[in-house]
């Protein structure tokens, strides 16, 4: 049972560090949570992805309402970019599968790293 107790805190905290950063930029909740999925909570990589999707989905649309009622999120302006991640979420769900974990993992951390040197510039 204290298994089950140490694993629940650590989803809980995983998802408190991942709205945290959805909460301060906007985004990037889920480069948070998948290590700490994968690592702490004992997911294997694939259902840390898709987990790590399925937590982010309400986390940003929380920030967005916070953005939107605070008058800084333009709905006109993030149309078009709403339009083309849906259709890229689309393709990307159904080519998960079909990738293997190797890639998977290189393809995260070069979005890690490219993330990593945006912010540093």
């Amino acid at each position: 049972m204290k298994q089950h107790k140490s694993k629940t805190l650590w989803y809980a905290l995983a998802g408190a560090c991942a709205g945290v950063v959805n909460g301060f930029f906007g985004g990037g909740g889920g480069m948070a949570l998948v290590p700490m999925l994968a690592g702490k909570c004992g997911l294997d990589q694939r259902k840390a992805f898709a987990t790590s999707v399925a937590v982010i989905a309400p986390l940003c649309a929380l920030s967005a309402g916070i953005y939107y009622f605070r008058g800084d999120l333009d709905l006109a302006a993030a149309l078009p970019y709403l339009a083309g991640g849906l259709a890229g979420g689309w393709v990307g769900g159904k080519v998960f599968q079909k990738v293997s974990m190797v890639w998977l993992r290189r393809g995260f951390a070069l979005l890690l790293l490219y993330g990593g040197v945006k912010a540093f510039l």
